[in-house]
């Protein structure tokens, strides 16, 4: 299912253009499976799935599977948005935050996209 976040992302050119100041690698951790995302002036360049030894990144973000479930089903209260996850303390934000913070809006747009009916 992570896979379909690059054509998803990259086909919608709205997002791909708020996110045009971006280039940054992440970590997507889905309870314990790991997933290196890079993101190159907007675009989704490479999704990398784990396990890794020495992954590098710039920032991370840790939930369990069965939050990510819930995020990416129809939105319900408090598991609705990336900060509705950070707030119940279910997901974990940590690295170098700046750009996860100063591109939130990209970020959310983006893995809303792999929400069950949501469009490319």
């Amino acid at each position: 299912m992570i896979e379909d976040l690059m054509n998803k992302v990259n086909a919608d050119e709205t997002l791909v253009k708020r996110g045009r100041w971006l280039s940054t690698t992440f970590l997507l951790e889905v309870g314990t499976t790991a997933w290196l995302i890079g993101i190159a002036e907007g675009r989704i360049a490479s999704i990398v799935k784990g396990p890794f030894v020495m992954p590098s990144w710039t920032f991370a973000l840790r939930a369990s599977e069965e939050e990510w479930t819930k995020f990416w089903s129809p939105p319900r209260p408090g598991s609705h948005d990336l900060m509705a996850l950070i707030k119940r303390r279910v997901l974990t934000a940590e690295g170098d935050l700046q750009p996860f913070m100063a591109n939130l809006r990209y970020f959310k747009e983006a893995l809303v996209k792999l929400r069950k009916g949501e469009a490319a």
